[in-house]
């Protein structure tokens, strides 16, 4: 078998493992998993802090579930989850895809080494005949742009190549937006939006961060969107997606001091064109009176740049390798002459192999 795939299929077994090293059993038609056993068989403790809330710890490990719910926390940070936790008969249930798709990805360390991030590709949200939402005069294409532009600016001053899909008041058409990125080989893509509500305006607040769905899931804002649309290319690299997601969702929810309404999945379509890691962030909501008069100031603008970027590089720390070790070798001495050691050549265990795998078999 080729490197690539037996790295592929290593990942798959290992995460397949993870969900299925409890008894699964079957809710609504999907495979289900009963949490504390996972979390017995990760070194994890399971723990019921209210009669709905379920928190699972271990000593670096915080999650919090909720029955019934969607709305998982993991770390501190809210995640929408594919499907709702459930309860049968005293046992609370996680789906399997969650743990594989979800769960797995965010409380394990990636194992791979990735290429360093130099170009990034920042998408404007609207613009031209495409105002976005409007508030009060307030258009989201302008804002968008005027973030995008901020966020290069300091994107450059942290190292890193940048360019827009837009870089004026015109309208470019969705496909047109991922495929620049695939062009000029983007090793990211950051949309930019603003939402906007017409439904409690006054209460609805915050940051949303997007990552493409998993292939069998519905999308967090599905609208009558089932679990079984086929897979996308973007699929390919999910994963990092979401953990991209994650990074900046963290950055920008506590640099700016913003609600935190989660790390959410959707089919996008500069979402599922993406054929680099993705990830939409709907930085606030022009919507909402206090936070739209925020996103108006340029201030508060820089603090939504400089938490992306903050959680740009908290992503690429992830894969970042392992400083060297320190050389044991000993020191040449006048008097004594040259030391030699002779080494054994190194057996190839199947923990090697696997990660050789997992290493040639992880590029975009």
């Amino acid at each position: 078998m080729h490197w690539k795939s037996a790295g592929r299929w290593c990942r798959l077994l290992l995460f397949a493992w993870l969900a299925t090293a409890a008894e699964a059993v079957s809710i609504g038609g999907r495979g289900y998993t009963s949490l504390a056993d996972w979390a017995a068989s990760n070194g994890l403790k399971l723990s019921r802090a209210s009669e709905d809330t379920f928190v699972v710890t271990g000593r670096t490990t915080r999650l919090v579930f909720e029955k019934d719910s969607h709305a998982a926390e993991i770390n501190g940070v809210k995640v929408a989850l594919s499907f709702p936790v459930a309860m049968d008969k005293g046992v609370v249930y996680i789906s399997q895809l969650d743990l594989v798709k979800t769960v797995g990805p965010l409380t394990s360390t990636p194992t791979a080494v990735q290429r360093k991030i130099t170009t990034i590709c920042l998408d404007p949200g609207h613009g031209g005949k495409d105002t976005g939402n409007r508030v009060g005069g307030r258009s989201e294409k302008t804002y968008t742009l005027l973030l995008a532009q901020e966020l290069r600016d300091q994107l450059q001053k942290a190292g890193f190549q940048v360019f827009l899909t837009r870089t004026k008041d015109v309208f470019v058409d969705l496909p047109t937006r991922p495929a620049m990125a695939d062009q000029r080989k983007a090793d990211l893509f950051v949309s930019l939006h603003f939402n906007g509500t017409p439904m409690d305006a006054s209460r609805v607040n915050g940051v949303e961060t997007y990552c493409i769905t998993p292939y069998g899931a519905a999308s967090s804002n599905a609208q009558g969107e089932g679990a079984n649309h086929g897979p996308t290319v973007a699929n390919g690299v999910e994963k990092k997606s979401l953990l991209l997601a994650y990074q900046v969702q963290k950055s920008v929810t506590r640099n700016c001091g913003a609600t935190d309404r989660s790390v959410r999945r959707a089919r996008f379509a500069v979402l599922r064109d993406a054929e680099m890691p993705s990830i939409l962030v709907e930085s606030g909501y022009l919507s909402h009176p206090t936070e739209g008069r925020k996103i108006a100031d340029p201030e508060y603008r820089r603090q939504i740049a400089a938490g992306i970027v903050r959680g740009i590089q908290g992503y690429q720390k992830l894969f970042a390798p392992p400083a060297p070790m320190p050389s044991l070798q000993p020191t040449r001495s006048a008097a004594v002459g040259p030391v030699t050691t002779k080494k054994k050549p190194a057996a190839k265990t199947y923990g090697a192999m696997v990660k050789m795998g997992e290493q040639m078999g992880d590029g975009r």
